[in-house]
Order: structure tokens, then C-alpha cells, then sequence
């Protein structure tokens, strides 16, 4: 009953865990998840499942397809896993928190929208951003191994941004491709141990969006969002988001702004989280918290099997 008693957070993945295979045995082995899944195909009017179960490759990273993809296997594991055994085990999340993309499956995790209005606005903001990158071509380059006061001097001298706030020595800086090899050259000579361009389509989590924040601010601004059935912490603020205001506000202004995820563990971890349960394709985000705290439990359930595992996981 260890866990029952430890206060639990859901944190949910971002763009780039996507790969090929990806829910394939969840979809055959589960009915709950099979019904996102089929939902999904639905909405999106083509079959996402089969591009998840069997690419190709280049199609399932494009931003458009990639997002609405890792939204719905998230939720289809969440739903796998609310209808587990395992599930009784698990006390109710404290709090739920996603990483960039992740935050629209923790909206829905949290009862803000449900999972239908999730994958369609994944489909709308991946396809927005898409459009703005092509419009205003820019990118993203992960930096290892310097602190945040030297790459902001950094971010400073070459006109780029830092964009995520991952975890102590794990940042990404955003911005014009020029810019960013100058910023790359500069992290180089200050020590960091690797620099390295991510596969994204564009300056994400920079001013170079806003064309995509304001075309997605007139369909947010369409759709009812309910309260908060359980407190979600934005990534701009890495506070409480508690309203359906607020919720709306988040996903707007996330998209120009940074993710502060190392700011959020920090204070969900304070407010007495002891065990995050990664829900999503990969462990990315199990890693960092293990970064930013290693005596923090994580628990990552991705697939069939770290579902039917959940049980002994707990004991």
C-alpha cells in the first residue's frame, strides 16, 4: 500500500517519441485503447493507426502527423490503464502535468476536453505550426552541459531563445538557423559537452509561431473548456492551472514561450509529489525528473506490457 499512500503526478510526453510500431500490441491487446484509436481515425478522416503501426517513417515525424499521433496513444494508454487491474492500485493523480504537445493530453487526462477535441486540436496546432515554420524557417538545437545563466548570455549575443527548460544541464535554444549555429559555435567554446539540431520543422516556443497562436487562438476560442477536475501545471508558468480560462490561455501562449518543465517537477516535487507516472510512447520525460531529483520515483507505462506489469510495479 506504499504507493496508495505517495501522492501521484501524470506527466505526458511531447513531440519526438514518435516511432514506427507504436501501439500496435496496445491496440490488439486492449479494447479501451482500441476505441481511441479508432476514434482518432475517425475524426482525422484517414487511418493515423496504421501510419503509428506501420509508417512510413517520414510521414509519422512530419510535425502535422506526429503530434495528433503521440496525443492518441497517450490517451489510449491512459484509457488502457484506467480500465486495468493495476489502476485500483493507484491513488488519484495530485496533479497532471505534459511536456510542450503533452500538455493537450493532460487537459484531457484532467477533464478539461475530452479525448475527441484533444486529437483534433493536436491536428490543428501540429498542421498551424507546420505552416508557420515554412512561412518563418527556423529551428531547434538541444545544448548538454551548461547551466542556464551561460547559454541565456549565450541566447543573448546570438538572437536565439531558450525554449525548454528540461532539466540542470539539458536545455534547447529556438530560433533562425544562422542565429542558432552561431549559438551553437558559442555553447561549444563555454564548455558544453554536445550541442545537437533537433528534427523539428521550425523555431517552436519562439515569437516565429505567432502566425500558428493566432490561427489556433480563433479555434480554441470556439471550443467550451470545462474547469479543471484535477490542477494542471502549465508549462509557461509551471503553476496551477485551475480554470478553463487559464487552460486556454496556457495552450496559446506556450506556443511562443518557454517550457519551463524543470521549473514544473520543482514545483510539484515541493508540493509533495513523490511518484511520477510517465504515461506515453518512451521514458523521456522519467529521465529528466531523474535529473532534477534522483531519489523521485518514476514509473513509465507505454505499451501492453507495462500495463499488465503495473500491478507488481506498485507492490
Amino acid at each position: 500500500m506504499v504507493v496508495k499512500q505517495a501522492k501521484l503526478a501524470y506527466i505526458f510526453p511531447g513531440q519526438g517519441v514518435q516511432y514506427v510500431g507504436m501501439g500496435r500490441n496496445l491496440y490488439d491487446g486492449s479494447e479501451a485503447a482500441r476505441t481511441v484509436f479508432k476514434q482518432a481515425d475517425k475524426i482525422l478522416g484517414f487511418s493515423l493507426s496504421e501510419l503509428c503501426f506501420n509508417g512510413p517513417d517520414n510521414k509519422l515525424r512530419q510535425t502535422i502527423n506526429a503530434q495528433p499521433a503521440i496525443v492518441t496513444l497517450s490517451l489510449a494508454i491512459l484509457s488502457a490503464l484506467n480500465n486495468s487491474e493495476g489502476a485500483k492500485k493507484m491513488s488519484t493523480p495530485t496533479f497532471v502535468a505534459g511536456h510542450s504537445l503533452g500538455e493537450y493530453t493532460a487537459l484531457a487526462a484532467a477533464g478539461v476536453v475530452d479525448t475527441s477535441t484533444a486529437i483534433h486540436l493536436t491536428r490543428e496546432r501540429g498542421r498551424l505550426m507546420h505552416q508557420a515554420g515554412r512561412e518563418n524557417p527556423g529551428g531547434m538545437v538541444a545544448v548538454i552541459g551548461l547551466d542556464d545563466a551561460s547559454l541565456a548570455d549565450i541566447c543573448e549575443q546570438s538572437g536565439v531563445k531558450i525554449a525548454n527548460f528540461n532539466c540542470p544541464g539539458q536545455l534547447v535554444i529556438s530560433g533562425d538557423r544562422k542565429k542558432l549555429n552561431k549559438a551553437m559555435k558559442l555553447a561549444e567554446v563555454k564548455g558544453a559537452r554536445r550541442v545537437v539540431p533537433l528534427q523539428v520543422s521550425g523555431a517552436f516556443h519562439t515569437s516565429y509561431m505567432q502566425p500558428a497562436s493566432d490561427k489556433l487562438a480563433e479555434i480554441i476560442h470556439s471550443i467550451s473548456f470545462a474547469v479543471p477536475q484535477i490542477p494542471i501545471i502549465g508549462n509557461t508558468t509551471a503553476r496551477e492551472i485551475t480554470t478553463a480560462k487559464m487552460a486556454k490561455d496556457e495552450l496559446l501562449n506556450q506556443l511562443c514561450n518557454s517550457v519551463r518543465w524543470h521549473h514544473s517537477i520543482e514545483y510539484m516535487i515541493h508540493n509533495g509529489i513523490t511518484t511520477f507516472v510517465e504515461i506515453g510512447p518512451g521514458n523521456v520525460l522519467s529521465g529528466l525528473i531523474k535529473r532534477i531529483d534522483r531519489n523521485i520515483k518514476t514509473i513509465n507505462i507505454s505499451d501492453i506490457e507495462t500495463i499488465t506489469n503495473l500491478a507488481n510495479v506498485l507492490n
